[in-house]
């Protein structure tokens, strides 16, 4: 699908607002920060991706705790909030937005295909956010293209309603 005019949206946005973007990624493989990288001039405000496919991954590079990964599983919201404010920390970055989830083929009773967890973190402060949707089991590619779309749109509305401070 071609994001290119919510894209050009969001990057524009970022500029007015003086917001630089980080993403943490793992069902959607970097398919975020693919499609924000998409738009030429989108270097005056994509900061990095991180595509943390593995548990492991999440822990050395996004600093998610062993804890959460345990006890709620890679995709849950709790490590959704963990990847966003993992980013934030260590990229510099003052917005970020996290994805992880199912996106199949299989799943389980507990954690079913097409569920994806997105979180939200802001340089500016306050806790990072996080919520889930079921996307259902629409197949591998689907899933991931809703859940690409959705963390576009989670960006937009971030930008939209910034009040954080440049830098």
């Amino acid at each position: 699908m071609d994001h290119s005019a919510k894209v050009s949206r969001i990057l524009d946005l970022a500029r007015r607002r003086g917001v630089r973007l980080a993403v943490a990624e793992s069902c959607t493989g970097g398919l975020v920060a693919g499609a924000l990288t998409a738009v030429a001039g989108s270097s005056d405000v994509f900061e990095c991706g991180y595509v943390s496919y593995s548990n492991a991954a999440k822990m050395r590079l996004l600093g998610v705790s062993s804890t959460s990964l345990s006890r709620h599983g890679a995709v849950s919201e709790a490590v959704a909030r963990e990847m966003a404010h993992g980013a934030i920390r260590d990229s510099g970055a003052n917005l970020a937005v996290s994805v992880t989830g199912i996106a199949g083929p299989g799943g389980s009773e507990h954690k079913p295909e097409g569920r994806v967890c997105f979180g939200v973190a802001s340089a500016a402060g306050g806790s990072p956010k996080a919520h889930t949707r079921e996307f259902g089991a629409l197949g591998r590619d689907r899933v991931r293209e809703a859940s690409v779309h959705h963390a576009l749109d989670m960006i937009e509305a971030a930008l939209v309603a910034w009040r954080g401070h440049k830098g």
